[in-house]
């Protein structure tokens, strides 16, 4: 153990340097996709892949941009336009993976030595939230309704955010 780790960290430092861990398992895990998407034959260009360029409604939107159109909607009683939904699933998709970087810096760094192999079970812990959480939110079907091949290609995108994340903290925490 790093005897400078306990004494020179703050709860406030480790929620930064995890929502900038977690900026990274974002970038790491859509890098991995899209490189995924290109083996696939998809042909489009990574910033308008990584910036949503195709999604135009609401009817066609992933489930990040569905949360968030939930959120502002409910929030403040508005009714978003279809013009919003590639803005509002950009915004959610990264603030998700960001602030889900930010609770993983403050429980990584309140044990003893944040390691990176603990990416493992964060990346797996968020993939499993989701396929719980969207789906009681009707915006996921449950998960015994999803194939193996399409889970285990989420899981895996999940695994190298939670890696990335990991491995991000551990060089800030240094």
């Amino acid at each position: 153990m790093n005897p400078s780790h306990c004494g020179s960290r703050t709860p406030a430092g480790a929620v930064v340097r995890g929502l900038i861990a977690g900026a990274a398992g974002t970038a790491a895990m859509d890098t991995f996709l899209f490189l995924r998407y290109r083996r696939t034959g998809g042909t489009t260009s990574a910033l308008e892949w990584e910036s949503s360029a195709g999604v135009t409604s609401w009817e066609q939107a992933p489930a990040p941009a569905l949360v968030g159109k939930r959120l502002v909607e409910g929030l403040f009683a508005i009714k978003l336009p279809a013009t919003r939904t590639r803005l509002v699933n950009n915004v959610m998709h990264w603030s998700y993976g960001i602030f889900n970087g930010a609770q993983y810096g403050i429980v990584a760094e309140s044990l003893p030595e944040p390691r990176i192999r603990y990416g493992l079970p964060f990346g797996a812990a968020v993939w499993i939230g989701d396929y719980v959480i969207l789906p009681a939110a009707k915006l996921y079907e449950p998960i015994w309704k999803y194939d193996a091949k399409t889970l285990a290609n989420d899981l895996n995108a999940h695994l190298v955010y939670g890696l990335a994340t990991a491995t991000a903290l551990r060089l800030l925490s240094r």
